[in-house]
C-alpha cells in the first residue's frame, strides 16, 4: 500500500476536483461525492483494485460499479488522477458534448464500466458481471459502491438474494452509511437499522469499518477478497458532505453546487489554492 501521508494527501486532491467540478459546472452533487473519498482512494490506489489505466479493456481488470451515480464528479476525478483521462477535463464536468455526464454514461466515456442514473441497480449489475466469471472460470473481483439512502429500494434485496444463493464471492458492496439522503436523514425517512443485521440474514459477510480511516479500509478490502464461499458487504460509517465543515451532515448539500463565497471558503478549507 503507497504511504498512509501521501493518500490522505491524495483524498484532499480529489476533494479540491470535486468542489471544483461542480463549482464550475453550476450543479452536482457534493455530500455523497465527498464522503465516499476514502472509500474510493483506498481501492483504486492501493494493491486491491487491479486495473491497467494504459489498457483500459484489459479482460484481467477487476470491475467497479458506481450505483450510486450521483457521486460521479469523485469517480470521474479517481479515473483522472489514475490516468484514464487527462486530469483538465475534469473542468468539462456537465457541459453539452463532454463524455463527463452528470451521471456517468459508459457510452460517453469508454473507461467506465457500467452507465448508473436510478438508484437501485447497480449491484443486479455487479452481480451479473460476477455471475458470468464464475461460469468461465475468471478471476477478476466485482466492487460496487452504494449508499445507505439506496437501500430503501427493493431491487437491492433481490441482488443481495442472488448473490448469496449464487454464492459470489467474487463480488464486494461497499455502502456509504453517511446517513443522509437527497432530503434528511435516512433514518427518519425509512430507517433501514439495523443494516448490518438485514444484510447478514440475507447470507452476507459484513464488514463493519470508519469510511474515513484509509488502513481500515484497505484492511476491510483484503478481508472480503480472502472470503469464500459469500459474497461480502463493506457498511462504511461516513460523514456526507466530508472535508468541508459547512457542508457536513447538511441534506442540503445532497445536490447543490456552491457559490463563489461558498467556494472559497471551502476550498480554503482544504488548504487548498483557490483557482
Amino acid at each position: 500500500m503507497s504511504g498512509l501521508k501521501d493518500l490522505q494527501q491524495l483524498c484532499n486532491t480529489v476533494r479540491k476536483d470535486i468542489v471544483r467540478m461542480i463549482y464550475t459546472a453550476g450543479s452536482g452533487h457534493p455530500g455523497g461525492s465527498l464522503s465516499s473519498v476514502e472509500i474510493m482512494v483506498s481501492l483504486y490506489f492501493t494493491d486491491i483494485f487491479r486495473c491497467f489505466p494504459e489498457n483500459p479493456d484489459n479482460p484481467t481488470r477487476d470491475r467497479f460499479i458506481l450505483s450510486k451515480g450521483h457521486a460521479a464528479p469523485l469517480q470521474y476525478s479517481i479515473l483522472a488522477r489514475k490516468g484514464y483521462f487527462p486530469v483538465k477535463e475534469l473542468k468539462s464536468l456537465r457541459t453539452f458534448g463532454s463524455p463527463l455526464q452528470g451521471h456517468p454514461n459508459m457510452k460517453k466515456l469508454s473507461c467506465l464500466d457500467c452507465s448508473a442514473g436510478s438508484l437501485g441497480q447497480g449491484l443486479s449489475i455487479a452481480n451479473g458481471i460476477a455471475f458470468s466469471f464464475k461460469h468461465t472460470h475468471c478471476t477478476p473481483r466485482v466492487y460496487c459502491l452504494m449508499g445507505d439512502g439506496e437501500q430503501q429500494e427493493g431491487q437491492v434485496w433481490e441482488a443481495a438474494l442472488f448473490a448469496a444463493q449464487n454464492k459470489l464471492d467474487n463480488v464486494c458492496a461497499i455502502i456509504d452509511c453517511n446517513g443522509i439522503q437527497l432530503d434528511g436523514s435516512v433514518k427518519d425517512i425509512k430507517n433501514m437499522e439495523p443494516l448490518d443485521e438485514k444484510w447478514h440474514s440475507f447470507g452476507w459477510n459484513v464488514i463493519k469499518v470508519n469510511g474515513h480511516d484509509i488502513t481500515a479500509l484497505h484492511e476491510a478490502y483484503k478481508q472480503s477478497e480472502a472470503h469464500l464461499g459469500t459474497p461480502t458487504v463493506i457498511l462504511a460509517a461516513t460523514t456526507k458532505g466530508k472535508g468541508i465543515s459547512y457542508m457536513e451532515n447538511q441534506a442540503k448539500w445532497h445536490g447543490t453546487a456552491p457559490n463563489a463565497e461558498q467556494y472559497a471558503a471551502a476550498m480554503a478549507e482544504l488548504s487548498l489554492e483557490v483557482q
